[in-house]
């Protein structure tokens, strides 16, 4: 017997018993809880979230719509950061200022590639103020996921506050569940090891958000 066969009829029997007409799990569960809390304006919610993303030790930024194309450049010079990786769908205007080997999101870069990356910019899907998270869809503006995982400095663009929600629950509504989606509350770190915290194990050490204000905000392509 293949473990698949030994898992397929624990399934079997734990189900024996259930009636097949048993209440459907979306209804027997209970989903009474809040949606969000405490009452916020936009400009509240937006100061809720930089709050958080640094109470994660993430690094944000606030900057108009003009303004950043300079400051991105600024933020890469500060890294000295030559190779950097840009989604296809990310706008070119915002990098326009910037002097680097631009790479690109390909399917077939392999990991040590990915490694030589200094840096990597991307856009996002919606940002989550009470949670300080950062949820990326892999929409043309983020690339697939393996790009913000690898290269050990990224940079996310979050317009607001529009693409700013209060809570998970809002931030679901906004996602599709059949995307790929990361969610990011500030650099990655682990303290598995005598509870010492060691940051960029299971992605970039150090992440910084750019909030910004201004200006349209980039379509969401389809793929």
């Amino acid at each position: 017997m293949s473990s698949r066969d030994r898992v397929l009829g624990r399934v079997r029997r734990a189900l024996a018993g259930v009636p097949e007409d048993d209440t459907p799990y979306e209804q027997a569960v209970v989903r009474d809880y809040l949606r969000r809390h405490g009452e916020r304006d936009a400009e509240d919610t937006v100061e809720l979230l930089a709050e958080n993303l640094v109470d994660y030790r993430a690094v944000v930024h606030r900057a108009d719509a003009r303004d950043l194309p300079l400051l991105i450049t600024r933020l890469l010079e500060a890294r000295g950061s030559g190779r950097v990786l840009l989604p296809p769908g990310l706008p070119p205007e915002w990098t326009s200022a910037a002097d680097a080997h631009w790479v690109q999101d390909r399917a077939v870069s392999t990991p040590d590639e990915l490694d030589r990356v200094d840096s990597v910019v991307t856009g996002c899907a919606v940002a989550i103020a009470e949670t300080g998270t950062i949820v990326l869809d892999g929409s043309p503006d983020q690339g697939r996921r393996r790009i913000t995982l690898i290269p050990d400095h990224h940079i996310c663009v979050v317009h607001v506050p529009d693409q700013v929600v209060s809570s998970v629950p809002e931030a679901l509504e906004r996602l599709d569940p059949t995307r790929p989606l990361t969610w990011i509350s500030g650099p990655s770190a682990t303290s598995d090891i005598e509870l010492d915290r060691v940051e960029g194990v299971h992605g970039p050490r150090t992440l910084e958000v750019v909030l910004v204000s201004g200006g349209p905000r980039t379509p969401k392509a389809q793929e």
